[in-house]
This record gives C-alpha cells, structure tokens and sequence, in this order.
C-alpha cells in the first residue's frame, strides 16, 4: 500500500545517524491496534463496535492535527485486512497531493468499482487531507460513494470540517478527535524517551507537552530535532538574562502575578542550557520559540522603562520609547522571534496577570488591533511600537488608579 505525505512519525536513529536519510524511522512509534491508541476511548469502542458486527459505515474523522485521526483508521484496516491483503483491500491517498477531480475519476473510482474475487467484504479507501480537495472533486467524490457503497468505505480525514461540502458530510459518520490532554501525552513520551534512550529533565517533558498542544505528532518531532541537535551541538553558551526578568515566570504559570509584583520584579536566577539534556531552555530554543526569559524581559522592559526622559545609548541621544524598541528588535534579531509569536505569549500571561479588568479589556483590544495588522502584513517595527505603546498606556491606567 502506497503512502503519501503528512502521516509519518520519523524518528533519530542513534545508530544510524551518520548516512544519508538514516536519521528517520518513518512510523516507528505509530500505534497498530486500537487498543494501543491513549485516547479518545468513546470514539474508539464505537469504531469497534461497528467493526465487530460488520456494520462499519462510510468515516469522517476531523479535529486537529497529531490527535490519532490517520492512526485510528489505519489500526482499522490491520484488524480488518490480513497484512498481505492490504495492497488489494486497502487504497490510503493524500488528498493534499492529488486533490483535483482527475484523482476521482480515476485511482478512486477504479479502485472501488472493481470487486475482489477471493475475499469477501467491502475495500476501504483512506482520503487523509480531504479538506485540500477542490469543490469539484468532493462533489465526484459524492456520486463515487452514492454508486459503490456495496462493496466500498470511505474515510474521510481533515482538520476543518467546514471545508469539506455538506453533501459529503451527510454521507458519513463524524468524529471528532480533539487535542490530546497532557494525562495522555506524557505517559506515551515516557515510553518513546525510555525507548530512544534520551536524557529529558521534568521541565523538558512539560515544554514538550505545552509547544505540542495536543499534538502527539509534534511532540515526537520536536524530541527528534532536539535529540539530533543534542549530537550536533554538544554545548551551547548560557542563555542571555537582562538583569531586569519579570519575576521568574514561573510564579505567572503557577501561582498568578499582580500586577504592581509585575511592574516590579525582583532579580532572577541563572539558568544554563546544555545540550546532553532536554531541558526547557534547549526545547524553547530548538523550536525558534520565545523562551520564557525572553518575554519576561520584554514585559519589564515594557512595563517598566519610562517612556517619556531623554538619556543615551550607544553613544546617540535617543528617546526611551527609541531605545525600547531597540532593545526588543535586538531580541528578536538575535533570537530569531518573530512579533506575532511574542504577541501570542504576552496575550497569554495578560490573563493571569491581576489587571483591573477595564485596563485589562482595553489592553486586549488594543493587542487584538495589532494582530490584526500584523496578519494583514504591516510593518513589525510600527506594531512593535503600537504594542509598547499600549502597554505603557496601561502601566499609567494602572497607577492613576492605585
């Protein structure tokens, strides 16, 4: 059975890292059974139970990507098919490959209009990515299952429901596979670690499982790239701390932040990334994401530093407000950050910082309006401005009313 794009789970193979294309084990820790798959259990006996009583009708699982969708299907057909039936029983497509009608009328349509003489039983066509088809090919798609229901299932498998027509959608039975809880990943990342033989700190784990949000599939990847960078870049240079960090995150994520604790954080521990662990430090850093200093140094930086006297810096008279912004595109160069994912962390500690809630609406809105021009691709450094500024209005909305 041929394969085609997004499904694989590649894997670093320690033995065989040095050869060409030898850094991956495509679909080592994909789940075979049902019963292997971690969650999603009411989706899964109702799936067997249609199996059990060959009663198994036409499939549309949807929902994010990396939460058991392809999985869930393929342990299906192993339970269904003997192995060297597949090639005959089973024909799996990415739709976001060969999405036009021409895949219909012709692999799709030839596939389940022919019958099988030796097994009994209907053929499963797998369609991964079924929301790239065109309008089209869904609509071709409608009349090839209408005529050869008899002896052919279809699976369809997206992340947007909206975009596959509603004629298909009648036509099969939904599921929805949403993100997979952490009770769920971790357990499953253990084994995988256990497996690989990788050295992975607590707060490794935790920012493998917060960057994946629910995504198995990109757990597994990120461990992959930071276990090769491990045998790339056995030591790295301590991550850069501005002598100002807004209270060592950590008490934002666990326990809350005022607001006035905020506008004036105490100094932070060092902290050290090396390379022969997974640690949160090295995790942040090999995704490109912004590292939990990093925000917490833009936060004070903005919270903090007065907006409105003169004082000079490399040498040039500048303005604060100029100086700010300085800093924090020195940041971003040098980490490679990209403002619209800084703008996605601050909005997350903005909820849990303790803001008076009219400060703190009018300081969403105002963040809402420079996503919103960031999307429609304006300039970073004029956004970058518009967010200081917004935060400045907001430390000086929270004094006048202190």
């Amino acid at each position: 059975m041929a394969r085609a794009g997004g499904g694989n789970l590649p894997w670093y193979d320690r033995n065989r890292s040095g050869s060409a294309g030898g850094g991956k084990r495509v679909e080592k820790y994909r789940p075979q059974a049902l019963s292997e798959l971690v969650s999603h259990r009411d989706i899964l006996s109702t799936v067997q139970r249609f199996i059990s009583e060959d009663r198994l009708p036409h499939l549309l699982l949807y929902g994010p990507p990396g939460t058991g969708k392809t999985s869930t299907i393929l342990a299906c057909a192993k339970q269904l098919y003997r192995e060297r039936e597949f090639g005959s029983m089973v024909l799996e497509l990415n739709a976001s490959d060969d999405r036009g009608i021409d895949i219909v009328r012709g692999p799709i349509l030839s596939f389940a209009s022919t019958r099988t003489i030796f097994k009994k039983g209907f053929k499963l066509v797998i369609l991964d990515e079924a929301d790239a088809m065109t309008q089209d090919a869904q609509n071709a798609l409608r009349r090839v299952i209408e005529k050869f229901t008899e002896n052919t299932r279809f699976c369809l498998i997206c992340n947007y429901l909206s975009k596959i027509i509603p004629a298909l959608q009648s036509r099969c039975t939904r599921f929805r596979f949403g993100p997979l809880t952490p009770e769920l990943m971790v357990p499953r990342l253990r084994h995988v670690i256990q497996e690989e033989g990788v050295d992975v700190s607590e707060d490794g784990m935790k920012a493998l499982v917060t960057l994946s949000s629910g995504d198995m599939r990109r757990a597994l990847n990120i461990l992959q790239v930071r276990t090769v960078a491990a045998a790339a870049l056995p030591s790295c240079k301590p991550a850069a701390v501005g002598p100002r960090q807004a209270a060592a995150l950590e008490g934002l994520v666990e326990e809350g932040l005022s607001s006035s604790s905020l506008l004036h954080p105490p100094l932070p521990q060092s902290t050290t990334m090396a390379f022969g662990k997974v640690t949160e430090e090295n995790v942040y850093t090999c995704t490109g994401h912004p590292l939990k200093s990093d925000i917490a140094n833009i936060l004070d930086w903005m919270l903090n530093q007065d907006f409105s006297t003169a004082y000079r810096r490399k040498g040039l008279e500048e303005s604060p407000s100029l100086a700010l912004i300085s800093e924090i595109t020195e940041l971003k160069t040098l980490k490679g950050l990209a403002l619209q994912d800084i703008l996605t962390e601050i909005h997350l500690f903005v909820h849990r910082v303790d803001f008076p809630p009219s400060v703190r609406i009018q300081l969403l809105i105002k963040m809402a309006d420079i996503e919103y021009r960031l999307a429609a691709g304006t300039s970073e450094k004029i956004q970058l401005s518009s967010l200081i500024a917004a935060f400045q209005v907001t430390r000086d909305l929270i004094v006048a009313e202190a």
